[in-house]
C-alpha cells in the first residue's frame, strides 16, 4: 500500500546509504537490532535511566504469539519491559476482526497522548491487523498525529528496521504491505509463561468467509515446513515446554504449497513424539477441512488434548451457504458424531455469530437446534459486526438491533445451560491440572487447566506454576473448579 503523505515515511528503504546491511533475513533484522541498540545505549546514557517498553495485545492467540516476537526484538534491542503503558515506547498489537475491537485501540490512544505530553521522547507505534487496512491508517494520520509508527501483520518481523528509521530520520513511519512474501524464523522472542507456548504452523487464510476480514489483513494462506515447526517446538521442550498450541487461522489445511506433502494429522503424530511435551493444543479448526484421518489422529496421540474448538457460526444451510463457510447443519452434526465415537470425553467448544444479514427466526431457531443437539462445553457468541470491505457489510438486510439482543440472550441463556450441566458431570473427580498461575483475586489460591481447557482453582503459591499435578474437583462454579491437591 503507497500512502503518499507529507512527513510520511513509506517505502521501508533506508535514508542513508548502508552498503553493509545484509539481504537475507532473519541477518538483517539482527544488523538494525543491534543499530537500534546502540542508540537506546546512547539514549540510556544521556538520560540516566533505562528505557523502557510495554506491548499491549488485543486479539487472538495469533496476535499473541506476534506480540511474543516484538518483546523479544525490544529486549534484545536493549530497551526494558514496563508493566504500564506510561513508558517510553507503547505498541499496539491491535485486532479488527469485530469493530469493537477497532474503538476500544482509539480510545486507548487518546490516554496514551496523555503520557506523550509528559515524555515527548515517548514512541507509540500501532500494528498488527488494525494497520492493514487504509481506513484505520487514514484516520491515524488525521486524528492521532502522535503516533510515531504504523505497520501491519506481514512485516511484524520488521519492527528493529522500522524503529531504526524512526531514530534516524526523526519522521513518523507507515510501512503497510499488502501481502506477505516471506516467513521469516528464528527471530528472538520474549514467551509470556516458561512452561507453555503457541507455535504458528499456518499464517494466514484462504477461506473468504463473508463476514471475517482476516484474509483481507492477514493475507492468503502460507504454512511453514514441517522441519521448521518441530525444530522450533524441541528447543522449546528443552528451555523447560511441556504445552504447545498449534495456531493458525485454519490448522485443518495445513501443508498447502509445501514441496514436502505433509498434513496436519501427520505434523499432530509428529509432535506427539517430542520427548518433554506433555501436551498438545491447536486452533482453530475449520468444519469444512477436519478429515477422518486428524479424528483418528487426536484418537491416538496420547498428548494431544481432548478439547476441539470447532466454530459452527450458523445452523442454518442458508445462512451458512451464504457465510461462504463450505458445510451443511448436517455435515456438522455428523462430524460431531465422528468425534465423539473417536474420543468420548472430548470438550467441544464454538463459535457462533447471531445477527448475519438477513437472518430470520427459522435461521436462529436452526442454530439453537445444533445448540440443543450438539450441548457444546461452551461456546463464544457473537453479535455480527460489519466489517467494511467483506461482502457482508454491503448487504442492505441488516438485522434490528432490538431483533439481535433478543436472539443473543436466548442462546445465551440456553449455551450456560448446557455448559453448567457439562461441567458439573466432573465434580468429584480426581483429573491432572497443569497449573498456570497465582490467582488473579486470591493470593492463596493458583489457577490452572484441565486437559479439556476447563480452569480450576485451588490452594498453592507459585512453586506449583508449570507443574501437571493431580486435583480433586470439590465443587463446580459453573464455568470453573474448586478444588485440591489430591492426596
Amino acid at each position: 500500500m503507497d500512502r503518499s503523505e507529507n512527513n510520511y515515511y513509506y517505502n521501508g528503504s533506508l535514508s542513508a546509504a548502508e552498503s553493509d546491511v545484509p539481504l537475507t533475513e532473519p541477518e538483517r533484522q539482527y544488523f538494525f537490532m543491534d543499530k537500534v541498540k546502540k542508540i537506546v545505549e546512547n539514549k540510556v546514557r544521556d538520560l540516566g535511566r533505562p528505557l523502557t517498553f510495554h506491548v499491549t495485545t488485543f486479539g487472538c492467540q495469533m496476535n499473541a504469539r506476534d506480540s511474543e516476537k516484538l518483546r523479544g526484538i525490544l529486549l534484545r534491542c536493549g530497551y526494558e519491559e514496563s508493566e504500564d503503558e506510561d513508558c517510553d515506547l507503547v505498541l499496539y498489537n491491535t485486532c479488527t476482526v469485530r469493530e469493537n475491537a477497532d474503538n476500544k485501540v482509539f480510545g486507548r490512544l487518546g490516554v496514551l497522548y496523555g503520557y506523550k505530553k509528559k515524555n515527548p521522547e515517548m514512541l507509540i507505534g500501532l500494528c498488527g491487523c488494525m494497520a492493514q487496512e487504509e481506513v484505520v491508517t487514514d484516520r491515524i494520520r488525521k486524528s492521532y498525529p502522535y503516533v510515531d509508527m504504523v505497520f501491519g501483520t506481514h512485516n511484524v518481523y520488521m519492527l528493529a528496521e522500522i524503529l531504526y528509521q524512526r531514530f534516524d530520520e526523526n519522521k513518523h513511519i507507515v510501512d503497510v504491505r499488502e501481502s506477505a512474501d516471506r516467513i521469516v524464523e528464528n527471530l528472538p522472542l520474549e514467551r509470556k509463561y516458561f512452561f507453555k507456548s503457541g507455535v504458528n504452523v499456518t499464517f494466514g487464510c484462504d477461506n473468504f468467509c463473508s463476514y471475517c476480514i482476516v484474509p483481507y489483513v492477514r493475507g492468503r494462506e502460507r504454512s511453514r515446513r514441517p522441519s521448521d515447526i518441530i525444530d522450533e517446538i524441541k528447543r522449546l521442550a528443552a528451555d523447560g515446554v511441556i504445552e504447545v498450541m498449534l495456531l493458525g487461522q485454519n490448522v485443518n489445511s495445513y501443508g498447502k504449497g509445501l514441496e514436502e506433502k505433509t498434513s496436519f494429522a501427520d505434523l499432530l503424530r509428529q509432535v506427539n513424539e517430542i520427548d518433554g511435551i506433555e501436551r498438545i493444543r491447536f486452533m482453530t479448526s475449520h468444519p469444512k477441512d477436519l478429515s477422518d484421518d486428524l479424528i483418528r489422529a487426536m484418537a491416538e496421540c496420547d498428548k494431544v488434548c481432548p478439547h476441539l474448538h470447532l466454530p459452527l457460526q450458523s445452523g442454518s444451510d442458508r445462512i451458512l451457504a451464504d457465510m461462504n463457510r463450505h458445510y451443511t447443519k448436517e455435515k456438522y452434526l455428523s462430524l460431531v458424531d465422528k468425534i465423539r465415537n473417536a474420543i468420548p470425553d472430548i470438550a467441544l467448544t464454538t463459535d457462533i455469530i447471531v445477527g448475519y444479514p438477513g437472518e430470520s427466526e427459522q435461521d436462529f431457531i436452526e442454530t439453537l437446534d445444533v445448540v440443543d443437539r450438539v450441548k457444546f462445553d461452551s461456546a463464544f457468541t457473537f453479535i455480527y459486526s460489519k466489517r467494511t470491505g467483506t461482502p457482508a457489510a454491503r448487504r442492505s438486510d441488516q438485522v434490528p438491533e432490538e431483533v439481535i439482543k433478543d436472539r443473543f440472550d436466548r442462546l445465551l441463556t440456553r449455551v450456560r445451560a448446557d455448559g453448567e450441566k457439562k461441567a458439573m458431570a466432573l465434580t468429584g473427580k480426581t483429573l491432572p491440572v497443569l497449573v498456570e498461575e497465582v490467582n488473579k483475586q486470591d493470593e492463596h489460591l493458583v489457577s490452572g487447566r484441565l486437559a479439556n481447557n476447563s480452569v480450576v482453582h485451588l490452594p498453592g503459591d507459585e512453586s506449583l506454576i508449570g507443574k501437571i499435578i493431580n486435583v480433586k474437583l470439590d465443587s463446580c462454579k459453573g464455568f470453573y473448579y474448586l478444588g485440591n491437591i489430591a492426596e
